[in-house]
């Protein structure tokens, strides 16, 4: 069914087919009975692949990544097609259009997608309403946030800090995003001296936060594979200094070795198949380096369940994919999930969490 669905969107414009594919969502979360059922097609539940996380207890490590649901209009949809977890955002604090259009390219010959969105969002207001509003899926909510691309960097840990602040009581995790290339200046953000300085802050508005709450969010950097090994492995000390709850392994890249598409010299971050085995290698330096003292979130390429079990063997807790649901389509998490039991039953395990970090 979706193959014949995937020929008609991949007809139209990128950005229109997911503005199309929002509307359909949408529309779904105002039908009564139609997610309740939908999610009884499509969630795997097993207790085999529940993960727990930073005090969070994830039915499944199959989460969407940031960048789908960029103002949290429908992640109780998303969540009743059997992801673990939904990430909205990036979010900053005030609304901003994002980068010129277009800014969106499939690559299919790579299974691959560049875009240069620019962190295009309605802002954490708007943002705000829609997660008082809408009902809360049974899966952890992450938050992922961003500064303004006007905000210059050595102000940058206001904007985070304002957003951790306006949306602390509606995420169940918050992720730190300085690795998007698609904002000026942003990656500069994972240098030492100003990740440590951002850290702090971020640490210190956390620790407020609980204590006028009574509740603690975990907190995730998102790191680029563009880093070096050096610069990865002392962001990744930074952090566990600092105080960091864990790490996402990774973001968009610059690079583009191998491509074939006529899209390949677009400008933007490149996701999707040809990002897999860089992602599994910052996986594993980054369990390395952190002597697997925080959960990994691995993201970058993900398309079926042996992608998926390699990030996890490589050492990450969880996934993520956003790519992969556009090649393979929404019911992606369901077959996933069903592929990783079958694996997990090869390798003679009774739990996904056993498999965390085997091949390292």
């Amino acid at each position: 069914m979706y193959s014949f669905i995937r020929n008609l969107l991949f007809r139209m414009d990128p950005e229109q087919a997911h503005e199309w594919a929002l509307r359909s969502l949408r529309t779904a979360q105002h039908l009564p009975g139609l997610l309740w059922a939908l999610e009884r097609k499509m969630a795997v539940r097993d207790p085999r692949l529940t993960v727990q996380c930073n005090q969070l207890q994830f039915p499944n490590p199959v989460g969407l990544a940031a960048g789908f649901d960029k103002n949290a209009d429908v992640y109780p949809a998303l969540s009743a097609l059997g992801f673990g977890s939904v990430e909205v955002g990036t979010l900053t604090p005030k609304p901003q259009p994002g980068n010129p259009r277009p800014r969106l390219y499939r690559l299919p010959e790579d299974e691959a997608v560049i875009n240069r969105m620019g962190f295009n969002n309605g802002g954490i207001i708007r943002a705000s309403t829609s997660l008082a509003t809408l009902p809360r899926p049974g899966v952890p909510v992450g938050i992922n946030l961003g500064k303004n691309r006007k905000t210059p960097g050595d102000e940058a840990a206001g904007d985070y800090r304002t957003g951790l602040r306006a949306l602390y009581r509606y995420g169940d995790y918050f992720v730190i995003n300085i690795s998007s290339p698609n904002t000026q200046g942003l990656r500069d953000l994972q240098q030492a001296d100003s990740l440590s300085k951002l850290l702090s802050v971020l640490i210190e508005e956390r620790e407020e936060l609980r204590e006028e709450t009574g509740e603690i969010r975990p907190l995730f950097v998102k790191l680029a594979p563009d880093l070096s090994r050096d610069e990865l492995s002392e962001a990744v000390r930074i952090g566990l200094e600092q105080g960091i709850d864990g790490f996402i392994a990774v973001n968009t890249t610059l690079a583009r070795e191998g491509l074939k598409s006529p899209h390949r010299m677009e400008s933007g971050g490149l996701s999707g198949r040809p990002l897999h085995h860089r992602s599994i290698q910052w996986i594993r330096q980054i369990r390395q380096v952190s002597e697997g003292k925080v959960p990994i979130i691995g993201v970058g390429g993900i398309f079926n369940g042996e992608d998926a079990y390699r990030s996890i063997r490589a050492g990450a807790s969880l996934v993520q994919v956003y790519t992969g649901m556009i090649y393979r389509g929404p019911s992606i998490a369901r077959s996933i999930n069903l592929e990783l039991l079958q694996l997990l039953e090869q390798d003679g395990l009774t739990s996904i969490t056993d498999a965390v970090g085997l091949d390292t």
